[in-house]
């Protein structure tokens, strides 16, 4: 077994707090290197990593195969529109073909929550969640809490506020189970019809009025408003909705004179954050992508090297 103790990374629900340390410290060298004129390390030579998307993606893609590059593996990208997913072949033969061919690790992202989690009951093969449905982003909440800790100097006893469209948000599960293991306070801020139902059960606070909720918050993490996932409806329109829950600088002034932005990105500008918000000084929109490659770097260190510190500054 790996230094990480896991095979597979699948969610933020099932690991410890010191597991999540584990990556985001192992982050930090990788960031380290990322700053080099050359980005190379052979950390991963001779690995074969493979992504395997379901669903549209740039940055979660993109970050997972730089991360790879950058530590000397070699990476296949899949296109499931000219696969044989096309001619009926399910994603478990399609998985377990990839693997034969030599892959070490598969990092999938499918709208069929779990689809991760049975590939890896199937598969030899190192797993990696790069989104299920509506139920876990890991690796983005890993970026999150990375950037936080950057910022702010630690996690625990912040007053975090996660605004606009939980309901249908991936990121949203696994940021709360994230933040909550590492000591953070959590609230959830949204219109009634974004907010799952009894949620605050996972340790969290509800607020429908963001005058409340991002009162003296250290940070906002804004969520994109997912149209492709919601029924009609969920709002009277998006004018409407920008009005009540985009962030802008007015609403900023509620929350601490520190307070950081986050968002996961895309970003609908206009929509949910005010361009003055997204170029602003709170803002660490653009760090949290180079902070996703980091961090996918240390989580692929720690599932395929053996966990051996001398080949990070090789």
């Amino acid at each position: 077994m790996n230094q990480f103790g896991h095979k597979d990374l699948l969610g933020l629900q099932e690991l410890r707090p010191d597991e999540i340390n584990l990556i985001l410290d192992t982050a930090e060298p990788m960031k380290e290197v990322l700053g080099r004129e050359i980005k190379k390390v052979p950390t991963l030579r001779g690995r074969v990593i493979v992504t395997l998307f379901y669903e549209a993606s740039t940055r979660t893609r993109t970050s997972f195969e730089l991360a790879a590059k950058y530590m000397g593996a070699d990476t296949v990208s899949i296109s499931v529109a000219t696969s044989s997913v096309q001619k009926g072949e399910s994603l478990g033969d399609t998985a377990r073909t990839i693997e034969v061919m030599g892959a070490d690790a598969i990092i999938i992202r499918h709208s069929a929550t779990g689809a991760p989690h049975l590939l890896a009951k199937l598969l030899d093969a190192r797993v990696i969640n790069a989104g299920d449905g509506s139920h876990e982003h890991p690796t983005q909440a890993l970026l999150d809490l990375f950037t936080i800790r950057e910022k702010k100097g630690g996690i625990a006893g912040l007053k975090v506020a996660i605004l606009g469209d939980v309901a249908h948000s991936r990121v949203a599960r696994s940021n709360i189970w994230g933040l909550t293991k590492l000591g953070a306070e959590v609230r959830l801020v949204g219109p009634p019809t974004l907010i799952p139902p009894e949620i605050e059960q996972l340790g969290v606070s509800v607020f429908h009025d963001w005058r409340q909720g991002l009162k003296e918050v250290d940070v906002i993490n804004v969520l994109r408003i997912q149209l492709e996932r919601q029924q009609r409806g969920l709002f009277p329109s998006i004018r409407e909705y920008t009005r009540l829950f985009g962030l802008d600088e007015d609403k900023l002034q509620v929350a601490r004179p520190d307070v950081l932005v986050l968002h996961p990105g895309p970003v609908n500008r206009g929509v949910e954050i005010s361009p003055g918000v997204q170029d602003g000084s709170h803002s660490a929109i653009n760090e949290q992508v180079t902070n996703g490659v980091a961090v996918r770097m240390a989580l692929l260190y720690l599932l395929l090297s053996g966990g051996e510190q001398s080949a990070i500054s090789a």
